[in-house]
């Protein structure tokens, strides 16, 4: 079982719906962000806006190959400008009901990745509102490619907003960077240097595995 998430563009929004309703995908929410491409890239890709729809979805290993395979086929993942999709893997579910729910399968149970090496992570930083481009600046000098960044707000117990001088009850923005494994260390380490939790940003940094990848700049795994 995988929970993918799958970063495109708004006019495909509604194909990447169609696909994973065609799939029986069970579960899956849609968020609003936007990409992290300086103007100058997007002019030189011809790409006229910013703004990104990332959509999460749990599926079985079976179904996550078909979803990448289908927004390969139909999304053109992979092309310049069009999206990247990954695979997180997930480790336990709670509840026998709900494992039916997520795997269409009465008797079903959780197939779990087992620990071992990764070709690429997913590197999520969670940083203060307006403090993306001190965030991306880190990572990019560590060579990351890019991020896409979402949009959210803290909720820590207010009789205790700071913890090692990071509040936590306030607007927040979460950026995902999906890196090479053996780049995410430089790019963590990078982006805690000069985005850290004693700077402007305060950003906390963490990555997961991640089982397949697919979009532009990535190859298969």
């Amino acid at each position: 079982m995988n929970y993918v998430i799958s970063i495109t563009v708004p006019e495909a929004l509604g194909v990447l719906e169609d696909i994973c309703e065609e799939l029986l995908l069970p579960l899956n929410v849609t968020l609003h962000g936007h990409g992290t491409a300086v103007q100058s890239m997007l002019d030189l890709l011809g790409i006229e806006s910013n703004e990104k729809w990332v959509v999460l979805s749990t599926a079985t290993e079976e179904k996550t190959a078909a979803l990448i395979e289908a927004q390969k086929r139909r999304l053109h993942i992979g092309v310049p400008g069009h999206g990247i999709v990954v695979a997180v893997p997930v480790k336990s579910i709670g509840g026998g009901k709900t494992v039916a729910y997520l795997t269409g399968e009465e008797n079903a149970s959780v197939k779990t990745t087992p620990p071992g090496s990764y070709a690429y992570e997913l590197i999520i930083v969670v940083a203060r509102e307006g403090q993306t481009d001190l965030v991306m600046n880190a990572a990019r000098a560590a060579g990351a490619r890019g991020g896409t960044v979402l949009h959210g707000k803290g909720t820590g117990a207010k009789s205790d907003p700071k913890f090692h001088n990071i509040s936590i009850a306030e607007e927040k923005e979460v950026i995902l960077i999906v890196s090479k494994s053996e780049e995410k260390s430089e790019i963590m380490r990078s982006i805690l240097k000069k985005a850290g939790p004693d700077t402007p940003a305060g950003a906390i940094v963490f990555s997961l595995p991640a089982t397949e990848v697919a979009g532009f700049g990535f190859f298969d795994t």
